[in-house]
């Protein structure tokens, strides 16, 4: 796993803009990490997972919490890292190609604010140690968040 935590820290530092955080962290972690197809956000809004900064294919606009591996990581308040999305129940599939899949939740003001959804094409893409450098890099969005 390519140390990308300290990158992103460095990258969103004195900046304000809470899209544009995203965007770049979005961007970093594509670039950054080998066999994905999909790295983005969603961002809680009515009560809903809501589309936001991403890079790879075209994506699903709107989640429920409790569907999906982004919807079951808000309800559960948890990371979920999936090897095989075709065996998880109720996987909404955006693209197809998609095999595995890691979700964090980020939190603002005692919240979920949203999720960081990372899609690979690999099964059991993510490691134990993607997990915890990613989960890193959802900490120093929130507190990136708190600063502003």
């Amino acid at each position: 796993m390519i140390e990308i935590a300290d990158e992103l820290r460095s990258l969103i530092d004195g900046v304000e803009y809470e899209l544009s955080n995203l965007a770049n962290a979005s961007a970093l972690i594509y670039d950054a990490m080998e066999g994905l197809n999909w790295a983005g956000f969603y961002i809680m809004y009515d009560g809903k997972l809501r589309l936001g900064p991403f890079q790879g294919k075209i994506a699903c606009t709107e989640i429920a919490v409790g569907k999906g591996v982004c919807g079951t990581a808000v309800a559960e308040d948890r990371t979920l890292v999936v090897d095989n999305v075709h065996e998880f129940k109720g996987h909404i599939a955006c693209d197809s190609a998609s095999n595995s899949e890691i979700v964090i939740p980020i939190h603002k003001d005692g919240r979920i604010y949203g999720v960081l959804d990372i899609d690979s094409t690999e099964f059991a893409r993510f490691s134990d140690d993607d997990r915890k450098e990613l989960e890193k890099c959802v900490k120093f969005l929130e507190n990136s968040f708190e600063k502003h």
